[in-house]
């Protein structure tokens, strides 16, 4: 496990955390489908970039 997917995996779980904080509080919609987009790009990318694919 390199440094950076390590980063970009703890950056999505931290946006996912996000993504459930402000679905309850009936946050708009907009802002939660964009911090969910960012956070599966996130977890995609770090998952990706582990070194176990070689």
């Amino acid at each position: 496990m390199t440094g950076l997917s390590a980063i970009l995996i703890v950056v999505g779980l931290f946006l996912l955390g996000g993504v459930y904080s402000f679905a309850k509080q009936q946050m708009p919609k907009g802002l939660i489908v964009l911090l969910s987009i960012a956070s599966a790009l996130c977890l995609t990318a770090g998952v990706l970039r582990l070194d176990v694919w070689s």
